[in-house]
């Protein structure tokens, strides 16, 4: 059964955690995600969670991944200064590969910059979200439905390939209100977590949960061991949308809120006889490099369109092999992109004047 309720984003997240067996919850208030904390602290006594308001970011981190070491599913929220700080501690869960969820809901950056929405994290969450050599799942919504429907498949997916996972969403998502279904997940079973540190009753050996290895050569070996797995998560886990790719000489490639934006530009394109497309990634690490693949067999050209100063554009050239131009648009430090000027980016590049 489900029910179909209107909620604000950053307390459907809430909620859609909840109902996908977290029952604990470690953060600390920051502009514009404290909604959700703020509604973990109403519903978790209720139901027999925790929650707890940590001294600061780093303290909320590193009890995750206390209580994620123990079996627990469990997760963290912030915005953006606040993942910086989480970022060491995210490298050792990784590093003792240690599942959990993370949430970013975006500001403007960079410093404590502006409350406003922003995707300027892109880089941090995909290439540097932490020391050493290692990724996590990041999964980027558009709409407050997606948000619900992706925090229990992050939650499966960081337990299935034991690391953490991310919603990278923005202020955008996080403040608004739309519609939602919400389903009753009845009892959720937590997958079986044989490795983790939650007492051994004499049945078992002694797990350890370590990410601390002073021999170079079984660092090494952990380290590609890892690496390997994230080949099969490459193979199997990419996940993008397409909308009217089909035929389209250009795509216009965006991720989260801005995907928004960027259909209303291509529909109207697409009623002035230019043939526009839009791709969305839903997964930014994995990249969907084999949807974009696919895309170039109609495109000309590629137009990336993001809330930052273009950190999404080297991607779309690589998974592209640089075979076709890929242009940028966008905006910074907290300004929505409109969709008159998508589609004046749009008409340039149709007339040839990219």
């Amino acid at each position: 059964m489900s029910e179909r309720v209107l909620m604000k984003g950053n307390e459907a997240l809430a909620e859609a955690a909840i109902r996908a067996g977290c029952r604990h919850f470690f953060g600390y208030p920051i502009t514009p995600q404290t909604e959700l904390a703020a509604y973990m602290a109403k519903k978790m006594p209720k139901i027999g969670g925790v929650y707890l308001q940590a001294e600061s970011e780093v303290a909320a981190v590193n009890m995750v991944q206390g209580a994620a070491a123990a079996g627990a599913r469990a997760m963290t929220s912030t915005s953006s200064p606040g993942i910086s700080l989480k970022t060491e501690g995210i490298s050792y869960m990784a590093g003792a590969d240690v599942p959990c969820l993370i949430v970013n809901v975006q500001r403007g950056g960079p410093g404590l910059g502006g409350i406003q929405p922003s995707q300027a994290d892109y880089w941090q969450a995909t290439r540097a979200l932490g020391h050493g050599d290692f990724h996590v799942l990041v999964f980027a919504p558009s709409t407050i439905q997606e948000m619900v429907d992706l925090v229990a498949l992050a939650f499966d997916k960081a337990d299935q390939y034991r690391m953490p996972a991310m919603i990278l969403a923005d202020g955008m998502l996080g403040q608004m209100m739309e519609p939602v279904e919400l389903r009753d997940m009845g009892d959720v079973q937590l997958p079986e977590k044989p490795w983790a540190a939650c007492g051994h009753q004499n049945k078992r050996k002694h797990n350890i949960i370590n990410s601390l290895y002073l021999q170079a050569s079984e660092l090494e070996r952990l380290v590609k061991e890892r690496f390997a797995r994230y080949e099969t998560i490459k193979a199997e886990e990419q996940r993008a949308e397409r909308y009217l790719c089909d035929d389209a000489e250009i795509v216009v490639v965006a991720f989260g809120a801005t995907s928004r934006v960027v259909k209303a530009a291509v529909k109207e394109a697409r009623a002035q006889g230019i043939k526009a497309g839009c791709l969305r990634p839903i997964t930014l690490w994995p990249f969907p490099v084999d949807a974009m693949r696919e895309a170039a067999k109609t495109a000309k050209h590629f137009l990336t369109v993001e809330m930052n100063m273009g950190q999404m554009v080297d991607d779309v050239k690589l998974s592209i092999d640089c075979s076709r131009p890929v242009s940028f648009f966008g905006h910074t430090g907290g300004v929505i992109p409109e969709p008159g000027e998508v589609l004046a980016q749009i008409q340039k590049i149709a007339g040839g004047k990219e």
